[in-house]
């Protein structure tokens, strides 16, 4: 008996997720059916390819070998199906980004909002995470990053640059008194990252600038936004966001002034897709070109 695709797409999931359950809910069929699919596949190669763990489902060195096969085999039926997609004026599908909230929030709602109204077959998923996206095992097609990944088989294409300053509200200052330098910044309350939750260098910006209290804290920056625009403390603000919240004035311009960057992070066996190409060439554009009207209108 020789395997068969759907077994090994049974497979690539229990490996990725190391769960029955988890991978049933992937791929919208019962755990019970998972295991016998899995069994099936076993028997068919004649070889164990999980042991269970209190961890879950651990690939064999028989698994592990399997894995990177069946790996390339998805990559080559994704290039394929992209191809024949590719070729088609406008793209169709499903396409899910895994995105940091601040991007998530200011900058791809409208972003893809544009590409959809290019390509209304397609169906575009947002997935804002306040931690990295782990791509190896699907969760998402494509990644925005703020730090370019050095490990794994993957693309990374730099986006662009994007700037950030201290904000605060006029009413908050004027409660709280004038704000002339980063020493007189801690005296006054401030928002930020839950410090223990950081999941990337650098989202480290308070820590940077010698402040280690933060007595308002959020894993997202929509919170700390929000909080900073009730008067309620004194917050680092990507430039694009401020459009959205009118209340915030940027502060002490001339000592804090910060520059990340955006990274579009990929599968490298999708650089023979078409659609993906086509996607993300899309997306870089509109993410480049919104950073910029936003950056622009803040400054206005």
């Amino acid at each position: 008996m020789d395997p068969n695709w759907d077994d090994m797409r049974v497979f690539l999931a229990v490996a990725r997720e190391e769960s029955l359950s988890s991978a049933g809910r992937l791929l919208k069929i019962d755990p019970a059916t998972v295991g016998r699919r899995v069994s099936r596949l076993e028997l068919a190669l004649k070889a164990p390819l999980f042991t269970k763990s209190p961890q879950g489902y651990v690939l064999t060195s028989a698994g592990e070998r399997l894995f990177e096969h069946a790996q390339g085999a998805e990559e080559a039926m994704r290039a394929a199906a992209g191809a024949m997609e590719g070729a088609t004026k406008s793209l169709s599908g499903q396409i899910r980004i895994g995105a940091p909230d601040g991007s998530a929030n200011y900058l791809l709602p409208q972003v893809c909002a544009k590409i959809s109204d290019s390509n209304p077959d397609l169906d575009i998923q947002i997935l804002a995470l306040p931690r990295i996206i782990n791509l190896s095992r699907r969760e998402a097609d494509m990644a925005i990053t703020v730090s370019a990944p050095t490990a794994g088989k993957l693309l990374v294409q730099k986006i662009s640059d994007y700037k950030l300053h201290m904000v605060a509200t006029a009413d908050y200052l004027s409660r709280h008194g004038p704000i002339r330098s980063v020493n007189d910044v801690k005296g006054h309350r401030m928002i930020g990252y839950i410090p223990d939750m950081i999941f990337d260098r650098e989202l480290d910006y308070l820590n940077d600038l010698g402040i280690d209290r933060v007595p308002l804290a959020s894993n997202s920056v929509s919170v700390q936004l929000r909080q900073a625009s009730l008067g309620t403390g004194v917050c680092i603000a990507h430039d694009f966001t401020l459009p959205f919240h009118p209340q915030l004035k940027k502060i002490l311009t001339d000592q804090v002034s910060l520059t990340r960057s955006f990274h579009l992070v990929r599968h490298q066996g999708d650089q023979r897709n078409e659609r993906l190409n086509r996607f993300a060439d899309a997306l870089s554009r509109g993410i480049r070109d919104e950073v910029a009207r936003l950056e622009a209108e803040a400054q206005a």
